[in-house]
């Protein structure tokens, strides 16, 4: 078990063949960040979040702020710790092994889910082309094939991982800068609906939405648990972070903004392609609706081609270190293979369960679920940086910054609990399902290390 001032040694990965492995550069960086934020969130959000009316714009507002102060102290948090598995190592550096395994293991829960939740919003856009939801077996079919496509590219190694990636940002920047620039001349008012149409408190309508609207931030981190394949990452990591998640902001908010000033408040409540039916209502027809779903559709591949890369990265950082199975230390051409072929594989699983289970709203408890999730390692990064600010590490503390890192360390702990707070019981129920399943393994893990040690064997990485 490591203590709490224990700094986890770095990767000494064996050497591989490097014709498909490339390390990213800031442009990289930025793009795997923004395409990771930036996937199939923002093309169904705005429906998902319009029954509770304007009144999710200023959560929006909240969760850009909120998401920004996660941006830069993962940005710092890489700064003193750049190496791969992000979350995980700064919970593990600071709290030992147990509250590292927790980090990692409900990370990857977070970004496999988030996989299924990005495949059935794909679906969504493709039905505007071919009326998949009349069929279910279809449904699946295309849910599926969204999931194993970037598996697959992800396989081919990490620069194509890249090519993929840079490719995909550009093409999604079409619809969204479509919508969210275009949008303002066709602006109308009286399509906004009410404020808050339910019932309860405008606070609760905010905290909800919110809790449905972090799943489009889901992505932050992304540079920081890839900061092993990032060229000079003590200063690209925080940059790219910062950046893409800036950029991000500025694009959500313009287009859901759009969105809702452009479809008709009621249509939009049951819509399964805003942004198509967004650009139908600026220009009339449906060519310019299908053209949407196409770009949505390649962006929502760029995004569950970051992210199967990020669901890999975590295991196989804890993995390294003998908390995960050994499995996940397998890598190829730069990229953990059984790490992405595990996770794609239980993405299909809850993906077709939630399809055949005859669940309503698949995509608003798929996300629901990731936002519990995902508060587990922002919460143990955030007190991490908080550990090192008041313990006075010289090493990874910058004592001109202080106060400022103070400050937006305790904003975004601050930030953590209320999404957890707002994502509803039934999803903090589930959540914490998934998130326990993980003690027995890692009783298991931690037993074998104990009893290799104890027989005087070095256990070894993964072991």
């Amino acid at each position: 078990m490591s203590t709490a001032t224990t700094t986890p040694q770095r990767d000494a990965a064996p050497p591989e063949d490097t014709r498909h492995t490339r390390r990213f550069g800031l442009p990289v960086a930025t793009a795997l960040v923004m395409g990771n934020i930036i996937g199939g969130g923002i093309f169904l959000l705005p429906a998902s979040v319009a029954p509770y009316g304007t009144v999710s714009l200023v959560a929006f507002g909240i969760l850009t702020l909120g998401a920004i102060a996660l941006a830069l102290v993962f940005g710092r948090l890489a700064h003193r710790l750049p190496r791969t598995g992000g979350p995980y190592v700064y919970a593990r550096a600071a709290f030992g092994d147990f509250a590292g395994f927790l980090a990692a293991w409900s990370y990857w829960i977070t970004a496999w889910v988030s996989n299924a939740a990005l495949a059935v919003a794909a679906v969504g856009y493709l039905d505007v082309l071919v009326p998949v939801h009349a069929s279910k077996p279809a449904t699946i079919a295309a849910a599926l094939a969204f999931q194993w496509l970037p598996a697959l590219a992800n396989l081919a190694g990490t620069r194509y991982v890249g090519a993929v990636q840079l490719v995909a940002t550009v093409l999604k920047f079409v619809p969204l800068l479509l919508v969210a620039v275009g949008g303002l001349f066709f602006f109308d008012s009286a399509k906004l609906g009410p404020f808050h149409p339910g019932g309860g408190s405008a606070l609760g309508a905010v905290s909800a939405s919110a809790a449905i609207l972090l799943f489009s931030y889901l992505g932050v981190e992304s540079a920081a648990v890839s900061a092993g394949e990032v060229r000079d990452p003590r200063r690209n990591v925080g940059r790219a972070t910062v950046l893409g998640t800036l950029g991000a902001a500025a694009v959500y908010l313009l287009g859901t903004l759009s969105v809702f000033g452009t479809v008709a408040h009621d249509r939009l409540v049951t819509s399964t392609a805003p942004f198509s039916d967004a650009v139908n209502a600026m220009f009339g027809g449906s060519w310019g609706g299908a053209a949407v779903a196409c770009m949505a559709m390649v962006s929502m591949l760029g995004a569950l081609n970051g992210w199967t890369l990020l669901s890999a990265q975590a295991p196989y950082a804890a993995a390294r270190d003998g908390l995960f199975p050994k499995v996940f230390t397998v890598k190829r051409r730069g990229v953990p293979t059984a790490g992405v072929l595990v996770t794609v594989v239980l993405a299909s699983l809850l993906t077709v369960y939630n399809y055949t289970a005859g669940t309503k709203g698949v995509f608003e408890i798929l996300v629901l679920v990731t936002t519990f999730t995902a508060t587990v390692p922002y919460l143990l990064s955030t007190a991490a940086q908080i550990h090192f600010l008041l313990s006075g590490q010289s090493e990874k503390v910058s004592r001109a910054r202080l106060a400022r890192d103070g400050l937006l360390a305790t904003a975004a702990l601050g930030f953590s609990f209320w999404l957890v707070a707002g994502s509803g019981y039934a999803a903090v129920y589930q959540g914490v399902l998934f998130l326990f399943a993980g003690v027995p393994v890692y009783a298991w893990r931690a037993a074998r290390r104990q009893r290799a040690a104890a027989q005087g064997v070095n256990p070894g990485p993964g072991a």
